[in-house]
């Protein structure tokens, strides 16, 4: 019990000491007066201290809860950042393969249209220059 508690108890205490002191006028009122009051203290002690009892285990539990949440918590965002990770490396290996099919895509292209472009350039210059040929 804090300084407080004790404090308070005590000024309750005390006009009852006084009262007892008077109506009895020797040194047995006193005693009575104080066993009875210690007496109380014992039995209030018995009840806070299985309040306590109940409260200290209230906080173990809650502790123990909360450290099976973090645990539990933790294991979870592993699990799903694995996952996302997982997922994210195959949406970019998915990507680049589709990029680099689009580069060969277009280098066959480019080839094609060299070929045309040679094939044309040839052409146009068999028809400009008819007389070399015969």
């Amino acid at each position: 019990m804090d300084s407080e508690g004790i404090e308070a108890r005590r000024k309750r205490m005390k006009p009852l000491m006084e009262e007892e002191e008077m109506e009895v006028g020797d040194r047995t009122g006193l005693e009575i007066v104080e066993k009875q009051g210690t007496e109380i203290n014992i039995v209030g002690s018995e009840e806070v201290e299985l309040s306590i009892t109940n409260i200290l285990d209230k906080i173990e539990h809650f502790t123990q809860m909360v450290s099976e949440l973090l645990e539990s918590g933790k294991t979870m965002f592993k699990e799903l950042s694995n996952e996302f990770e997982e997922r994210l490396i195959t949406i970019h290996r998915e990507q680049v393969e589709k990029w680099q099919e689009e580069i060969k895509e277009l280098r066959l292209l480019d080839g094609s249209n060299e070929e045309e472009s040679s094939i044309l350039h040839n052409a146009r210059f068999v028809l400009q220059n008819p007389h070399i040929d015969s």
